[in-house]
């Protein structure tokens, strides 16, 4: 099925000229930072093999990242770090990393669509699409970028703790990586206010 464009055609029928779709990846992990995502796309995208990032094998979510960035009109990044999700939370700490992911967008985007069922603290208006990846292609692109980009910087990270099998898991909480928390203790980059996590530093 080609993915839908009815977000993004009714804003552009409004008016607007840039529609930015947003996402992030890694709310759920015990380590590791929370990364956004946002996205224009031209009208004349073709939407293809473009879905919600989870559904995808890691070798076509990165065929679709390179196909993203090779055709997209702008992609901005937004990354939280632990020590900063720790302080405000992990919600508070995507809003934000999404926020920033749309700072970084050349152009600026006139409209956005938001992944789940909240807007973003920036100074556009927009509109919050619970299940968006599945349901915009904007937001579904922004979802394979937020992912990639996130499994890519897991990767670095193992090798620097390799202990925790960071490049298997990517920090979410199996059952290894909570016992390698457990033999070994949390590592700098493990959010310490996470269940799991904070009995053992």
């Amino acid at each position: 099925m080609n993915h839908p464009k009815v977000f993004e055609n009714r804003a552009l029928a409004r008016g607007y000229r840039f529609v930015g779709g947003v996402d992030e990846a890694g709310r759920g992990p015990l380590a590791g930072p929370v990364v956004s995502a946002a996205v224009i796309l031209p009208a004349d995208f073709d939407t293809g093999d473009i879905d919600d990032s989870k559904k995808l094998t890691p070798l076509k979510r990165n065929r679709l990242y390179d196909f993203i960035y090779s055709k997209a009109i702008s992609v901005g990044i937004g990354i939280i770090d632990p020590i900063e999700i720790d302080r405000i939370n992990i919600l508070q700490a995507s809003l934000l990393s999404m926020a920033i992911s749309v700072d970084n967008l050349k152009p600026q985007p006139d409209y956005l669509l938001i992944d789940g069922k909240f807007t973003i603290p920036f100074d556009l208006p927009q509109q919050a699409i619970p299940k968006g990846d599945t349901l915009s292609v904007s937001i579904g692109a922004a979802s394979i970028v937020a992912k990639v980009t996130r499994d890519r910087l897991m990767e670095l990270y193992d090798a620097e703790y390799p202990q925790y099998g960071l490049a298997r898991h990517k920090g979410y909480p199996t059952k290894a990586h909570k016992e390698a928390i457990r033999r070994f203790g949390a590592s700098p980059i493990h959010r310490k206010s996470f269940k799991g996590v904070k009995q053992c530093h």
